[in-house]
């Protein structure tokens, strides 16, 4: 057994941390399948094996392909750096490490490693810029410092903060960096949230003083709707979105050649405390213009892009175009691996569009919360074309395939990003892939099913697995091909049966190490950071179990403060396991005087629901609390029913029926099993009151 610090400071801040002093399983397990590669020394797990030479030579070839002539990504990576940061470590207010750049540093030792896909190596060894750099003179970034940027513009009377990070820590540190070297003393005077998504607003804390925010001083600028979608997107699926994570994002990876090498987007998530400061004025018009301490500003509302509520903004005296996320250095995604709604790349590629009709026909410099910015309108309108033309042709091709037959579980093997886009840094898949981004195009406009009645109402795994088992001609003829087809570098053939086995037999340690083995292979050959970490991590697990440990709830308050009631209560009926509710049937009427808000909330039919506005006639009780109050019991600071004892919460009607409610509740396992026989014997799901739920919001890149 050994601690894996790293799993806790690499969780995402954005709401919690699933566990605390978390100790990795590491027990050997059977012996290897017969003939199986021997571990490989310096590998980061005992079980490790080296890339085969079936991987050196699909990592060659890729090589060989790719435009490694065109270097303007490095050139435009160190351009205007003012001064590195020297600390490779940042520390969080709670004592652990919230950002270590440190972990990155073997990526610029060697200029090639033989597991890791040449085209990632260069993106992860871009991603290790670590300071502030000059965008233009009153324009400034500081990068390498979490997964985005941190940018600041100058004033009239102080500093315009850009997208300020996850975590406080880290947004303290570049603004201690910043003043040191550029920011004159002055103070921040506006901050503006491009997006909803959790490293754009998360270290708000670590620059502004809230007081000065609500008192008018300090203006927060958004999109509209902007404090719905931050909070919803990622709440009712949110266990199952972070749990997903583990997988997406390489939580277990250490960094290394063998493991978690970056993200694309940047090397990884900060894991300090995280706040949410609402904002004070929304851009609610397709394009705003308005002055911003003194700068003038042009708003382009983009919904249903990167983020369901998200904008770029262009500063026509200085000529600088912010794309937000909207554009990148590299591919997005349509569909993300963690889970969220399939984006619309149709509607993506057109605001790119407007943006360049609009503003980069005069643009002189673009800039981003990820990565680098593009000097000179030729490279500008080159990139926006490019990016524009990357989810246009991904939309419209993929779906000319589906017109022609082309299934979901078939277009990923079919579909291609021309060639001239393939040749761009820029449209290559760092952050989304091709695969599982053409996958989702389908997913959005025609749903998972492949119009095949066997696929329609399929058994689950691990009911078919066994007669798969079976007719394959058992366990022992699965291991034998399995292991054959993996030494002759048939991977994906393998996973196809050894998988079976797996289903059917999840104790069966020797056929999760070989799985294991076939998985590692495929993920050192992914460009994509994505699909590299589900396969690696996917192994670990195989080999590994899944963490064990205690873990702690740590959402952010204000997240918490920040979730509607409603949204609250739908949440609860997503934790309420019906099949406990059978037969029960009330109706609860809430009032929360302080906000004046009213709701009925009915179970019946095994299923919660809630109303916002009225009041029942004749309700089994009716509970009043204030909804800052309230505030208290969603955080899981003070229990509903202390609440009542001490009058805070006032009921009239039959009480008991809350505590039935409290009975149909489940909390939610942040380490359910995903593959077979990796979750710890006695593991189970948890009861718990209803109104200590609390939900666990993620960054939804």
């Amino acid at each position: 057994m050994t601690t894996r610090r790293e799993f806790v400071q690499a969780l995402p801040a954005v709401g919690t941390a699933f566990a605390v002093g978390a100790h990795l399983m590491l027990e050997d397990g059977p012996a290897r399948a017969q003939g199986a590669p021997t571990p490989l020394t310096g590998h980061f797990h005992p079980k490790g094996k080296a890339p085969s030479k079936f991987t050196l030579d699909a990592l060659k070839r890729a090589r060989s392909g790719l435009p490694f002539a065109d270097t303007r990504d490095f050139e435009e990576q160190k351009r205007g750096l003012i001064a590195p940061m020297k600390d490779l470590k940042i520390a969080a207010d709670a004592g652990h490490v919230a950002w270590d750049m440190e972990r990155f540093q073997f990526l610029d030792k060697q200029d090639d490693f033989d597991s890791i896909h040449p085209s990632l190596l260069r993106q992860s060894k871009l991603n290790n810029n670590y300071g502030l750099y000059e965008v233009i003179p009153g324009i400034y970034q500081v990068r390498g410092f979490d997964l985005s940027d941190i940018t600041l513009i100058r004033g009239k009377t102080g500093w315009i903060v850009f997208d300020p990070l996850i975590s406080q820590e880290v947004v303290r540190a570049a603004w201690q960096l910043f003043q040191q070297h550029v920011g004159k003393g002055l103070p921040v005077s506006a901050v503006i949230y491009s997006h909803t998504h959790g490293d754009h607003w998360g270290g708000v804390r670590g620059i502004v003083n809230e007081a000065d925010v609500r008192s008018g001083k300090i203006p927060i600028i958004a999109p509209i709707d902007f404090m719905d979608f931050t909070i919803s997107e990622n709440v009712y699926a949110g266990n199952a979105m972070n749990r997903r994570l583990f997988f997406q994002y390489g939580l277990l990876l250490p960094a290394s050649p063998h493991g978690y090498v970056g993200q694309g987007l940047g090397q990884g998530v900060s894991s300090g405390a995280t706040g949410l400061i609402a904002p004070t004025r929304y851009i609610e018009k397709p394009i705003e213009e308005f002055d911003v301490d003194g700068v003038r500003m042009i708003f382009q509302n983009t919904p249903n892009t990167e983020a369901p509520r998200e904008m770029n903004t262009y500063i026509p005296d200085m000529k600088a175009l912010w794309m937000a996320e909207n554009v990148i250095a590299s591919l997005h995604n349509i569909y993300t691996l963690r889970g969220a709604p399939v984006r619309d790349p149709l509607n993506w590629s057109k605001y790119i569009s407007e943006a360049l009709h609009r503003f980069g026909i005069e643009a002189e410099v673009m800039f981003a919360s990820h990565h680098w910015p593009r000097w000179g309108n030729s490279r500008i309108q080159e990139v926006l074309r490019a990016q524009r033309d990357l989810y246009a042709h991904m939309n419209n091709q993929v779906l000319h395939l589906a017109n022609q037959g082309v299934t979901i579980n078939e277009i990923h093997n079919v579909y291609d990003v021309p060639k001239g886009l393939q040749d761009k840094w820029h449209c290559r898949g760092y952050h989304g892939s091709p695969q599982h981004n053409s996958r989702g195009v389908i997913q959005r406009y025609l749903g998972f099913w492949d119009c095949n009645p066997a696929t329609l109402i399929p058994l689950s795994p691990r009911d078919s697995a066994p007669l798969y088992v079976e007719m394959m001609g058992g366990t022992e003829r699965i291991m034998t091909r399995g292991q054959e087809l993996f030494n002759e570098g048939k991977y994906l053939l393998a996973s196809e049966i050894v998988n079976k086995l797996v289903q059917a037999e999840p104790q069966n340690q020797a056929a999760k190490d070989l799985l294991a083995d076939i998985f590692e292979q495929v993920g050192y050959q992914q460009e994509n950071p994505g699909l590299r970490n589900s396969f690696l991590a996917a192994a670990y697990e195989l080999r590994s179990g899944i963490p064990q440990g205690e873990t702690a709830s740590s959402s952010s308050p204000d997240v918490i403060r920040a979730m509607s009631t409603e949204l609250f209560l739908n949440f609860l009926g997503i934790r309420m396991d019906s099949r406990k509710a059978e037969g029960m049937r009330f109706t609860i009427n809430l009032i929360t005087p302080d906000n004046g808000e009213r709701f009925i909330v009915e179970l019946e039919n095994a299923t919660l629901t809630n109303i916002k506005g009225f009041l029942a006639s004749k309700p089994d009780l009716t509970l009043t609390i204030n909804r800052s109050d309230l505030e208290l019991t969603m955080m899981g600071a003070k229990t509903l029913e202390a609440q009542i004892a001490d009058g805070t919460a006032k009921v009239q009607g039959n009480v008991v029926i809350l505590k039935q409610l409290a009975a149909t509740m489940v909390d939610f396992d942040p380490r359910f099993e995903i593959m077979p026989g990796t979750k710890a014997p006695g593991a189970k799901m948890v009861q718990a009151d209803p109104y200590q739920a609390v939900p666990r919001p993620t960054i939804a890149e």
